[in-house]
């Protein structure tokens, strides 16, 4: 059937639409199979991206982990899980109550998160490590915000807490459910580390009055300088208080660095010393609630100190949670900071412990599992809840096998809730209070992280003093706005402003160490004596690796020797990199870049066809009298792109490609600029180039030129050279080898294939086959 009579052809014409592709006639080899590119299908991509019923199944199956592995689950895997479970579990009581303090809340609320999480997780879980509960820094969030609610529209602080666990958990589980977990690539690692110090400092600062036992203290809505000069106000007003918390907090200080010291000391203790280390928390509290319990038990009315006070046993508060108009409108301004937060300490750990015991995570997943859990949390009166640094270390080290030692820890709390709630009265708020502090402080980012940020990214170091100061001074939720939106906007401003690179070619020749030999070199000799020397006599040229082309910034950007003297391929051809990509944010500054150097680099071929001055435009930058007579620059031929750096392409940047071709056609009329792509990956970009007329020989040059194009040998032969790989076709149909000397010939008893579509000549496999097709092209216009 004809062109013009297909039925989609003439459809696109009655709208006026040209349709017809124009087909590049394809040279014949013999010996060679030819080959044509089809153009991908939009058909094709909504079959790649339209689920199947197996992927629909995959996806259910991916959403509960544990089905992979339950079925595996031993009494060496359970062993593992019980001691990690029970150390946590010891941790986490007291750790809990004292963030549900933080939060505002009563520590019964810090339980029940903590029961929820660790029980719901490891149903949905990918880490085997990762702990949920109560955090440090979340907790400060939802004491903001319970806060701020309850002085402006007077809810009660447990209605606003469980209200925004509910609202996080299903933005979160939806994020998670349509695999978005990818977004949180968007928060880099200095952002993370300047919200954590940031936080750990202002959560520090205002745990200092109740650990001093100083009254009277504001904590909450304002900058952490204005605490700390408070609290240094108040020293004069120092209660009995002090004298716990400090000795606490000293203990937990004493007590790990004692038991850091012995592992060393003795190595085949170190376990031992581990979990002494691990239970120090636990140790302290039960040591000072005993001390309270002394001086309060016939003092209940009237404790010494200040005291947690009464905690009703089990779940006193499992109700519906509250969501109502009047309190979403209380924190709906906080719901992003919240999310973020979840988000950032949830990943952050869940990757870096990961990477420590040798497995993956799925970010989409474990959004899901931390979504679960705090939709489900409310329902037994939680409050917001992510992943724990601190205890995911414990349960880490303390050799976890599976997420199921999640269960045995709330089994824990279980017993702490129901068992110990009598206990809980007497202990000290002081001593809570150094628990916060000395869990906090260990996130703070040390200045050797600080310095390699430095060395690895400069301008990410403002980035991160930024934030940790914005969260000092302002609140927590400023500084994350602060580091995530300066972090982006690097991001874009490196895609926008980036600048492509000016390749020229310099010949390359491989050499190896030679180990056999290495002579001695005096220590009087200069560097580069002493480099010579060594190149001479450590290193000789490998005669199986061929002398090749190598293509170098002409700028020496990329750190290259400057003395190396790198030759523009031929007068009038421009070979030009994309760094960062092509599309419609940086496309208008790498064309502009190209255009202002060709210009500098060249002249125009026909200077009479501007006409006279009067007829020029108004912001022509020509000279008023042009001649060629004494202009010994060349004329510009051609333009090769890699495109190594570019994924895909979208309308803008290929119109602004267009429009450049069209402005450099002008420019060297009446010559055409022949363009030429190397390392185009994805076809999907080359269907872009091709639908605007790249890629294809001109539609109105008589003259098909040189087609050059690559083969390979089927079945694994070895690898011939450069030069074996370029063939050109003549004007006449015949083929004429480009190789070098070495090249093996081309045989009968091997079938050779063409690597990429003999219809699109000026695409190209690589460089060197771009440069070399360019070159022929812009020699036939001389000659």
């Amino acid at each position: 059937m004809a062109a013009s009579d297909d039925p989609k052809i003439r459809a696109a014409k009655a709208f006026g639409i040209d349709a017809s592709r124009r087909e590049e006639p394809i040279p014949t080899v013999d010996g060679v199979d030819i080959y044509a590119e089809d153009d991908p299908t939009v058909r094709e991509w909504l079959a790649e991206i339209t689920p199947s019923l197996h992927d629909v199944g995959r996806y259910v199956y991916k959403l509960f982990p544990f089905l992979s592995w339950i079925g595996k689950y031993n009494l060496t895997w359970f062993v593992g899980d019980l001691i990690a479970g029970v150390t946590v579990g010891a941790v986490v009581v007291p750790q809990s109550m004292a963030y549900a303090q933080l939060a505002t809340l009563d520590v019964e609320y810090g339980l029940y998160s903590s029961f929820m999480g660790v029980l719901i997780y490891w149903f949905f879980a990918t880490s085997k490590d990762i702990t949920i509960g109560p955090v440090a820094v979340m907790s400060q969030v939802t004491g903001d915000v319970v806060t701020r609610a309850n002085a402006e529209l007077g809810i009660e602080p447990h209605l606003v807490a469980s209200a925004l666990a509910l609202l996080t958990g299903a933005i979160i589980t939806f994020l998670g459910l349509v695999r978005l977990g990818w977004i949180v690539e968007f928060i880099p690692l200095p952002a993370i580390c300047a919200f954590m110090t940031g936080s750990a400092v202002t959560i520090a600062a205002g745990q200092v009055p109740k650990l001093m036992g100083i009254p009277d203290i504001s904590t909450r809505g304002r900058g952490t300088h204005l605490v700390i000069i408070d609290t240094l106000k108040g020293l004069p007003n120092t209660s009995i208080d002090a004298a716990l918390g400090l000795s606490a907090l000293t203990m937990l200080y004493l007590v790990r660095g004692f038991c850091s010291h012995m592992a060393k000391k003795q190595p085949h203790r170190a376990k031992l010393f581990f979990f002494i280390s691990t239970l120090r928390t636990a140790f302290v509290i039960l040591l000072y609630t005993g001390i309270s319990a002394a001086c309060n038990v016939h003092r209940r009315s009237n404790p010494m100190f200040d005291v947690v006070g009464s905690v009703p046993s089990g779940f006193q508060h499992a109700a519906v949670p509250t969501v109502t108009p009047k309190v979403i409108k209380s924190f709906v301004g906080d719901l992003p900071a919240a999310v973020i937060v979840m988000l950032i300490e949830h990943i952050a750990i869940s990757k870096s412990f990961g990477r420590i015991n040798n497995y993956t995570i799925d970010p989409s997943q474990e959004l899901v599992a931390i979504g679960v859990t705090n939709l489900l949390g409310p329902f037994l009166g939680a409050y917001p809840a992510t992943g724990s640094f601190s205890r995911t270390a414990i349960k880490s080290k303390a050799g976890v096998r599976t997420p199921f030692a999640g269960v045995i820890t709330a089994l824990v709390v279980l017993l702490a809730l129901y068992a110990l709630t009598a206990v809980f009265w007497y202990i000290p708020n002081a001593g809570l209070a150094a628990v916060i502090i000395h869990a906090v402080c260990d996130v703070i980012t040390p200045p050797r992280t600080v310095f390699q940020f430095w060395r690895v990214a400069p301008h990410e170091v403002p980035i991160f003093f930024a934030g940790v100061l914005v969260t000092i001074f302002t609140n927590i939720e400023n500084g994350v706005y602060t580091t995530v939106c300066a972090s982006v906007a690097v991001l874009i401003w490196r895609l926008v402003l980036s600048h492509g690179h000016f390749l020229g070619r310099a010949r390359l020749r491989t050499i190896r160490h030679n180990v056999a030999g290495g002579g001695s070199s005096s220590g009087s000799e200069t560097p580069k004596e002493k480099a010579g020397s060594t190149a001479s006599s450590d290193y000789v040229e490998d005669p199986e690796l061929s002398l090749r082309p190598g293509f170098l910034p002409v700028e020496h950007g990329d750190g290259s020797n400057k003395e190396i003297i790198i030759d523009n391929p031929f007068p009038g051809v421009f070979v030009y990199r994309f760094t960062e990509g092509f599309n419609y944010p940086n496309a208008s500054h790498y064309l502009t870049h190209l255009t202002e150097v060709i210009f500098k680099a060249t002249r125009r071929t026909d200077p009479s066809r501007l006409g006279k001055l009067g007829d020029r435009p108004w912001n022509d930058s020509e000279p008023r009298k042009l001649s060629n007579e004494a202009d010994t620059r060349p004329t510009l031929k051609a333009i090769v792109l890699d495109l190594c750096a570019v994924n895909n392409i979208d309308a803008t940047s290929v119109q602004a490609l267009i429009d450049t071709r069209n402005q450099l056609d002008r420019y060297t009329a009446p010559d055409k600029v022949d363009w030429h792509f190397a390392n185009v990956t994805n076809r999907w970009t080359k269907r872009g180039l091709v639908a605007a007329g790249f890629g294809l020989r001109s539609i109105d040059s008589n003259d098909q030129g040189y087609a050059i194009f690559s083969i390979a040998e089927l079945m694994g032969s070895e690898a011939t050279s450069t030069g074996d790989s370029l063939k050109k076709k003549r004007g006449d149909g015949d083929i004429e080898d480009l190789g070098t000397e070495s090249a093996e010939p081309l045989t009968g008893d091997k079938r050779q294939l063409v690597v990429q579509g003999l219809n699109r000549p000026l695409f190209h496999i690589d460089l060197q086959e771009a440069v070399e097709a360019a070159i022929i092209d812009a020699q036939s216009k001389i000659f």
